[in-house]
């Protein structure tokens, strides 16, 4: 790659974006496009949308905007989205609220609102999300303030916006000092969103509360102005360079907005309910903004406790942002840590991330009073799958059952650090699910906010998690000796059905070979039901439930696999497996294979480096790994 060609690229790009022009043109542009003049609110739920929005099955939404970075989070993200988003863009009441990210550490908040600001840096380079301010103001203002407030009415109807705001004291003298009050002279400019230079998002964080000053805010009197201009109230003797002042028209992230003193936070009622807020010897100064801050429960808690706070806390909108709850995102979240970190050249064996997931979610789920759903039966409808005696209402209700549920347990970066940890102490290529169970447990003795019953708990989970791999690499290993498993299975299937049609019509079948008539092989049809725990009596439901979902597919002119139904997949796959496993046992554990049995081994092996995505290393690991259990 040329660098400098790609640079030069970039700076032309970033060149075609810059418009300038004066108010007279930008009146204009905003008539062909009056969305131009949009609040800071609408930008954001705009820049989302442009994102696309998905339709699930169930009638909700999966925003793309969020889907590269978050995981698992659909149905809190699905709710800051439209319950704060949709209607602040709407001019809703929601809009004069702050937004709090409350949630557990390394939920996704900060991710969140990193997500928003990045992603309002890019937006404003495009036509959409294009932002126009006066020229030489430090709060990049909507140039429409210009406009005095009686002909706001007539002229709003005119060009279909909206004018909210007051023109701020250092434009205003600026209009009558530079232009003569001349409004359609007075320059305009289009501005590119960028928090490292501090244009349209803004960042505070809060230090010790007896040392902090507002300033950090609403910006400061620049003392060596004012022998030049002669008084404290003239707005070029102002730095308008607080986090307020430069968020303006986009967003401001407060970060840990309750560890401040409350006397500093009432600085914001004004801001949230009317849209302005105090700077100086000026009259109130108008801002369009976004405030995001993020914290924890505990700490919401203590804020909601003091009296003092309820001003401040009916301007505020709580957003609960909990683990995420989904065994598949969650590997997904430990994948993309991994690839971020200096650990992304090390191989991670199948299975070792859903491992950890596993143990990572049970240890954030809450008891169900439901009868038969344990925690185990739980998480895996969370994750989707389909489970014997429940169905989707059944999960909407464990759903609800605990509204907290999630917003404790361990952390994303918990098992991360002990991944690291375990590899530091293997020096190896390669980790399994066994190193990094292994590490989580030895972990718990360290973690510094785990109870001893937690302990007990936790290590549970873990023995959980552990058996839960144990089944997965037996099935692996067992999946990889099969020959043509998908065409074994298939023929296995085929020849079940055929046997469960005869039956349930009660009909003979034909011999292929001596085309005999014979009844329909029991013995057979009960091998494979028996495998998912098919009792006697429920046996004629489970087999016409299978004609009817082929009936019904034959309908929709779609194909029944033995994939298509779970249940039956599971039982023909148990089936098979049920079969091949003293192969298995055999190959796997013998020390000395013998010629035969080492030509297995190597098939086997490369079936699980090609076909798997295993390396030599975790390969063979598996493989003597299940000998042993296979032994027990």
């Amino acid at each position: 790659m040329d660098i400098l060609r790609r640079i030069a690229e970039h700076r032309a790009r970033e060149e075609k974006l810059t418009w300038r022009g004066t108010f007279a043109e930008y009146l204009e542009l905003v008539r062909k496009n009056p969305t131009i003049a949009q609040t800071a609110h609408s930008r954001v739920y705009n820049m989302i949308k442009s994102a696309g929005i998905e339709e699930n099955e169930d009638g909700s939404r999966s925003y793309k905007f969020f889907s590269k970075e978050i995981y698992g989070l659909d149905r809190a993200i699905e709710r800051l989205v439209e319950e704060y988003f949709h209607s602040a863009a709407r001019r809703l009441e929601v809009r004069k609220r702050i937004l709090l990210l409350m949630g557990p550490v390394s939920g996704g908040k900060s991710t969140i609102v990193t997500m928003l600001k990045r992603g309002l840096e890019d937006f404003t380079k495009t036509d959409e999300g294009a932002v126009y301010a006066l020229d030489g103001c430090p709060m990049q203002e909507e140039p429409l303030h210009l406009i005095p407030r009686e002909l706001r009415p007539e002229i709003e109807a005119e060009l279909g916006v909206k004018i909210e705001g007051e023109l701020t004291p250092y434009n205003r003298m600026r209009l009558e000092t530079e232009f003569g009050g001349r409004i359609e002279d007075f320059p305009v400019k289009r501005v590119i969103f960028s928090e490292a230079q501090r244009v349209g998002i803004g960042t505070f964080s809060p230090s010790d509360p007896k040392s902090q000053d507002i300033a950090d805010l609403t910006g400061s009197i620049d003392f060596s102005t004012i022998t030049t201009y002669g008084s404290e109230s003239d707005p070029r003797a102002y730095r308008f360079d607080g986090e307020l002042n430069k968020a303006n028209r986009g967003l401001m992230e407060f970060q840990e907005m309750l560890k401040c003193d409350e006397k500093f936070l009432w600085h914001l009622l004004s801001l949230t309910q009317e849209g302005n807020f105090k700077a100086g010897r000026f009259a109130l100064i108008s801002a369009d903004e976004l405030i995001i801050a993020h914290t924890n429960e505990a700490e919401y808690k203590s804020f909601i406790a003091n009296k003092k706070n309820e001003a401040l806390q009916s301007r505020i909108i709580v957003m609960p942002v909990p683990y995420n709850l989904r065994v598949s995102d969650e590997e997904k979240i430990y994948a993309k840590l991994i690839k971020q970190s200096d650990l992304s050249h090390v191989h991670i064996a199948p299975h070792a991330l859903r491992a950890s997931a596993i143990f990572s979610i049970l240890t954030r789920l809450k008891e169900s009073k439901k009868q038969g759903a344990d925690l185990l039966k739980k998480m895996r409808l969370y994750d989707g799958e389909s489970v014997e005696g429940f169905k989707g209402a059944d999960l909407e209700e464990l759903r609800n059952e605990h509204p907290d549920e999630g917003m404790s347990g361990i952390d994303p970066r918990y098992v991360i650090n002990r991944i690291s940890s375990a590899l530091i102490r293997r020096d190896t290529e390669c980790i399994n699910a066994l190193d990094i169970l292994r590490a989580l447990k030895e972990g718990l003795d360290q973690h510094p906010s785990i109870t001893k019953e937690q302990r007990e708990r936790y290590l549970n989970f873990i023995s959980i998690a552990r058996k839960e791999y144990d089944e997965l690499a037996k099935k692996e290993v067992q999946k990889a000796f099969v020959y043509s498993y998908e065409e074994s299975a298939k023929t296995m299937m085929d020849n079940y059905l055929d046997n469960v049609e005869a039956y349930c019509n009660m009909n003979k079948m034909r011999d292929p070979i001596t085309g005999e008539e014979m009844d329909p092989d029991e013995r057979l049809m009960r091998s494979i039901e028996e495998q998912i725990g098919i009792s006697e009596n429920a046996k004629r439901a489970f087999r016409e439930e299978i004609l009817i979902r082929i009936s019904a597919y034959a309908r929709k002119g779609k194909r029944f696999d033995y994939s298509t139904h779970d249940r039956l997949r599971e039982a023909i796959e148990r089936k098979l497996f049920a079969d091949l496993k003293d192969v298995v046992k055999i190959t796997t554990s013998n020390k000395t294979p013998d010629e035969h049995q080492l030509k297995k081994i190597n098939e086997v092996t490369r079936r699980l480096i090609e076909e798997h995505h295993y390396c030599p290393i975790c390969a063979n690991e598996l493989l003597r790994y299940v000998g042993s259990l296979l032994n027990r």
